[in-house]
């Protein structure tokens, strides 16, 4: 059936017996997304026909036992989806330390025939998880030998299964590019970015902002890239010998340029090249005392473990395949967006380079992720000197096409400054291929593109007007200011245009020039990505909504709720939000509906609202089918939930496309458009031939997408051939 995970098919109602039996806890410092892991946990238990535990109070909960261990159903983990921290309680447990504890631990499970753990927590919980799956054949022969068990339990709870989903802020285990509650935590830290940036720009102020990272410097490294912070320390890479120095210069410069505050973020585990902390009362009295600035230091402490998950940790947890099979072998597998079972010891290795003043190998022992978020912050962050910069004498014209969408000026501004680190001279088109028709274009400079990342919208303009008509004008203006690569930054539209351009080559040899577009398109609907600009941000958007709605119907009568999302025809936000948001049911193009399955979500709504549960939740992709609207739908529901439900209808509308963007769109934007520059700068070299440049070939003419994670470049020939265009 179409259904998500708050909707239980009528198989799962007799399940017990089965002999599958598996216990869930949460165990070290809490992580927003916990309660999703918990939720998708036991809901993928049922599924799979197994009884289903929560131990409360993590380690110290199994060591206790008694009503500390207790079996679960579909229902008790119903709206906690959107809850921060755990449900279910964590607790440091020293007694877990011990062999006495870890035996009394076994016990425990074995007297419920528990043989599977998911142990949601950070490195400490999972080495103890380790250690206690290493020791258990031992532990079940002491207790046969002190005769608390007999020698047939011994045989058939012979083997733990063990599953760790690692949840931890810090994204401080190697082997995992995203710990569950990390995004979340960027998330309040770009709350906090956004609302003290107002302030220090009133009165000329730096701040100073502290965040979490003892020994992990993610979290400060992804929120100085994405809020465009003047400096940032972090552990695993120290400033040089004489930092001080030039720390002041920059943050001099800056105000020299004009701008009116400074940005600076420390984590908490910031040290320097010998091994001494930095602090951010250390990095305010500098500043203080050298230049004179009037600063403030903001220390975020837990507010970076608070408040609801995001729409990423949600998502990310609820498709997790964390269920443990039943094996005849003890076996942990670490989860998280990469199996890795060597995640312990790169931790260990990681801190060991640290301590060993090898931080070069600490940043790659961290991952490729964090290196090139670290890469990406040196070249956008710090301008090189006129005289250094190389000089190629091309000139790159950047503009923005189709819809809105948030993460665009960050995506605009990486690509100027990388632009400008290149050699290249920076030219912005107003208003997308309408606007260059009519010379709206003019060269941009670095400092014309400070503090863009956190803007929401279009700095440039953009239009869904595609070239076709004004090919002869955009071909003028091109020639009239020598314009020699294109990087288009937009939705589907934008890719339409690339085409018709490209097609034009025939006729006007000013298009044969290196273009590259970057997908930006809340709808998530560009062939050859999987990800596009501004989607996280919408998706976020979704999923708040439909929290706030959910809750406006608390301690009132049982009620069904009708949201429509866009996405045009294609049904990623409304699927994803419907995910995201625990809805008992999505409606999207790509997968036919007929009124049966209409009256069976019906059905099932009207029998789950006879039980505490007094509100349901059916999310719409706007374009999902011309004769079931919005207004089809609420009509239905409401008349054949009649005396039990009543119904409410809810149109997002354009709410999706405004608002700052998220952290992901963001960093994203950042980094996908830097590269896209690189590979410009790359086919301008290639293609300069005899004072001109001249490129003509199908892999001239590129779309840069996500693929499974890598990020590639296709062209957009190919493509076409792979795009259903109606």
């Amino acid at each position: 059936p179409r259904s998500t995970m708050d909707h239980q098919p009528k198989f799962f109602e007799n399940l017990s017996g089965t002999g599958k039996a598996i216990g869930v806890l949460t165990s070290g410092g809490d992580a927003q997304g916990m309660n999703a892991a918990v939720r998708a946990v036991v809901r993928m238990g049922i599924y799979v026909k197994a009884k289903v535990y929560f131990v409360y109070e993590g380690y110290q909960g199994m060591v206790d036992g008694g009503d500390n261990i207790v079996e679960v159903s579909w229902e008790s983990v119903s709206s906690i989806l959107q809850v921060g921290g755990t449900v279910i309680g964590s607790a440091r447990c020293k007694s877990f330390r011990t062999r006495e504890g870890r035996l009394q631990a076994a016990y425990n499970l074995v007297q419920r025939g528990i043989t599977n753990l998911c142990v949601i927590g950070g490195d400490g919980s999972l080495t103890g998880a380790n250690l206690f799956r290493e020791e258990w054949s031992g532990l079940l022969e002491e207790l046969a030998q002190k005769g608390n068990i007999d020698e047939d339990a011994v045989k058939k709870y012979a083997y733990l299964n063990i599953v760790g989903m690692v949840g931890s802020i810090d994204n401080d285990f190697c082997g995992t590019d995203m710990t569950i509650g990390t995004d979340s935590a960027l998330h309040r830290i770009i709350e906090v970015v956004d609302a003290i940036m107002t302030t220090a720009q009133s009165h000329q102020r730096t701040f100073v902002l502290e965040v979490m990272g003892r020994h992990c410097g993610y979290l400060a490294l992804v929120s100085a890239l994405a809020c465009g912070a003047d400096w940032v320390f972090i552990p695993e890479y120290p400033p040089e010998e004489g930092w001080e120095d030039s720390m002041c210069i920059k943050l001099s410069e800056n105000r020299a340029r004009k701008k009116r505050l400074n940005i600076i973020i420390v984590a908490e585990g910031a040290i320097d090249c010998h091994n001494k902390p930095i602090t951010s009362e250390k990095v305010k009295d500098l500043v203080v005392q050298r230049l004179g600035f009037d600063t403030r230091v903001t220390i975020l402490g837990h507010v970076q473990r608070g408040g609801t998950p995001s729409a990423f940790d949600r998502i990310l947890v609820s498709k997790s395949k964390a269920i443990t099979p039943r094996c005849k072998y003890n076996l942990i597998i670490f989860w998280g967006m990469r199996y890795n079972q060597l995640g312990f010891f790169k931790t260990q290795e990681v801190q060991k380079a640290m301590d060993e003043g090898r931080f070069l190998e600490a940043v790659r022992l961290r991952g490729r992720s964090f290196e090139n978020n670290l890469n990406t912050y040196k070249l956008l962050s710090h301008k090189r000197p006129d005289t250094e910069l190389p000089k190629t004498n091309f000139n790159v014209a950047v503009l923005n096409v189709g819809a809105p969408a948030a993460g665009m000026n960050a995506a605009v501004r990486a690509a100027v400054r990388v632009g400008i680190t290149e050699g290249h001279k920076m030219f912005a088109v107003i208003d997308g291929f309408e606007g260059f028709a009519r010379g709206k274009i003019k060269e941009i400079s670095w400092g014309d593109v400070g503090g863009w990342t956190g803007q929401g919208g279009s700095i440039l303009g953009t239009k869904r007007t595609l070239p076709a008509k004004y090919l002869e004008k955009i071909a003028d203006q091109m020639r009239t200011n020598n314009i020699n690569a294109l990087m288009v930054i937009g939705g589907f539209e934008a890719y339409l245009g690339l085409l018709e351009l490209s097609a034009a080559r025939e006729k006007y040899d000013e298009f044969c020039v290196p273009m590259v577009m970057v997908p930006a398109t809340v709808s998530n609907n560009v062939p050859g990505s999987d990800f596009s600009i501004g989607a996280d941000t919408a998706l976020n958007t979704i999923t708040d909504t439909c929290d706030r709605i959910k809750q406006s119907a608390s301690g009132t009568k049982r009620r069904v709720f009708i949201i429509e999302t866009m996405g045009g025809y294609c049904g990623y936000l409304a699927n994803m939000g419907a995910l995201a948001a625990g809805a008992d049911a999505a409606y999207i193009f790509e997968e036919q509906f007929d009124i049966r399955e209409l009256q069976a979500n019906v059905e099932h709504l009207t029998e789950k609202m006879k039980t505490s549960i007094q509100r349901g939740l059916v999310l719409r992709n706007e374009n999902c089918n011309e004769n079931y609207t919005t207004d089809f739908i609420y009509q239905l529901y409401s008349e054949e939930g009649k005396g039990v439900f009543d119904c409410r209808k809810n149109v997002l509308g354009h709410m999706q496309q405004g608002g700052a963007p998220s952290p992901f769109d963001r960093n994203f934007g950042t980094k996908i458009s830097a590269k896209a520059m690189q590979w410009i700068s790359k086919k301008l070299k290639e293609t300069y031939r005899k004072g001109k440049v001249f490129a003509n070939t199908d892999d001239s003419v590129c779309l840069l997408g996500m693929r499974r994670r890598n990020l590639v470049f296709q062209p957009v020939a190919e493509l076409k051939t792979e795009t259903d265009f109606v």
